[in-house]
């Protein structure tokens, strides 16, 4: 063999060993519990997640906030760098892997401006999410408050629900479009932190007890800090979310035509909802708190679709493209398995939706839920939601939609 012969054989078998050597140590994405730190100018915000490799899909992270865990797939490497992709919020955590540590950013891709992201670094092992202190509690966050977010015209009037054990705290914060999930922490001395990344926006609560039933503190996001205050309030509620949204007068019935998935047109008139009770939830894949509302309507149209009832999801995405929408809400069917059709009704803004529904007074949240009788009667419309993370709230939600639904389908 001649040396011309023997370099064009030797080069790209050298690449190649390169290729895949630099493949496998990227790999070494290490299988259990890692602690992450989104690092802020002013501020950490500590986020959990366990990295699982043994399906047969390959790498699975999930992010851990509470009793949630949220599967992120398709994860990739290249050279000594892990991709982990969030699918449903146009997002991605990219990251250097050195052994037990991972240093990048948090991006997000749909953005119309380039995003430098948000920086963090995480560990491997079982950590707790916020450091041990040897500061005893020596209040109780335990129970529901008055909250209000912001100060003066940006005040915005929240409730909170929150469980204590010993030191350790978890929860949620209500607002009148929805909860920010699950958030997690702890209690040390007079002060309390409460962090939560489920993938769309890391969150960082933290505050100071003035007395047993009073706190202030801040709310933290990459965006902004927010002034925070609290007042213990058993009873503390939101306004009735069945009196956002209604139809107006001389309106008794909604009606529309939107491509579903396939690209076939389907109007809330055909004969497979004609003599149903019909749930119609509007709703974006990019949106948590959709994503907490599909949830439990998956499983219970599995559980109730015999008894005479259809869910239809008006999906209002960020890319008005159908076929980008179409991407984008077939990954939330898929993730959730979801069996009731989903249209691509527009793109998303409570605007846009509510000129989709010209018969409601307006769209205030995502997600809305319509209750539709057999005549085709608009009953009721329920907006945002209050998911899993809210605890007793969460039960009452879901007693209600039972009942509603039970009373709707006893009607002659």
């Amino acid at each position: 063999m001649n040396n011309s012969r023997w370099i064009k054989w030797i080069i790209p078998f050298v690449v190649t060993c390169c290729l895949v050597s630099c493949q496998q140590k990227g790999k070494l994405l290490k299988e259990g519990d890692w602690r992450g730190v989104f690092s802020l100018a002013e501020n950490e915000i500590p986020f959990l997640f366990k990295v699982n490799g043994q399906t047969s899909e390959g790498t699975t992270v999930y992010l851990l906030n509470g009793a949630d865990k949220f599967p992120l797939k398709n994860i990739t490497y290249r050279n000594d760098s892990v991709f982990i992709p969030i699918d449903l919020y146009d997002a991605v955590l990219k990251a250097r892997v050195d052994g037990d540590q991972l240093s990048g950013r948090f991006v997000k891709t749909a953005t119309d401006k380039p995003d430098g992201g948000v920086p963090f670094t995480a560990k491997y092992g079982k950590f707790p999410r916020f450091a041990v202190s040897p500061e005893k509690p020596e209040v109780s966050l335990n129970g529901t408050w008055d909250m209000v977010i912001g100060s003066g015209d940006q005040a915005e009037k929240t409730v909170g629900n929150f469980e204590q054990k010993a030191s350790l705290i978890s929860g949620s914060i209500l607002t009148t479009t929805g909860d920010y999930r699950f958030l997690e922490g702890a209690v040390q001395g007079k002060r309390f932190l409460l962090s939560a990344f489920g993938g769309s926006t890391p969150y960082l609560l933290k505050g100071k007890f003035s007395s047993d039933s009073t706190f202030t503190g801040e709310f933290v996001t990459p965006r902004r800090t927010t002034e925070i205050s609290g007042v213990r309030n058993s009873k503390a509620a939101l306004p009735d979310a069945y009196e956002v949204t209604y139809l107006k007068e001389g309106y008794t019935t909604i009606d529309f035509t939107f491509p579903n998935l396939n690209g076939e047109q389907v109007a809330l008139s055909d004969s497979g909802y004609t003599g149903k009770v019909v749930v119609v939830t509007i709703l974006g894949s990019w949106c948590p708190n959709c994503l907490d509302e599909n949830t439990f309507l998956t499983q219970w149209y599995k559980e109730n679709k015999q008894r005479g009832v259809e869910i239809i999801g008006l999906g209002f995405e960020r890319n008005g493209d159908f076929e980008a929408a179409k991407k984008t809400l077939t990954n939330l069917k898929t993730r959730l398995g979801i069996q009731y059709e989903i249209l691509v009704a527009g793109q998303s803004g409570k605007d846009n939706a509510s000129k989709a529904l010209p018969a409601l007074n307006g769209i205030a949240s995502f997600p809305t839920t319509i209750f539709i009788d057999k005549k085709g009667n608009v009953r009721k419309v329920h907006s945002g939601f209050s998911g899993p993370a809210t605890g007793k709230f969460y039960e009452e939600f879901k007693k209600e939609f039972n009942g509603l639904i039970d009373q709707l389908l006893d009607e002659k």
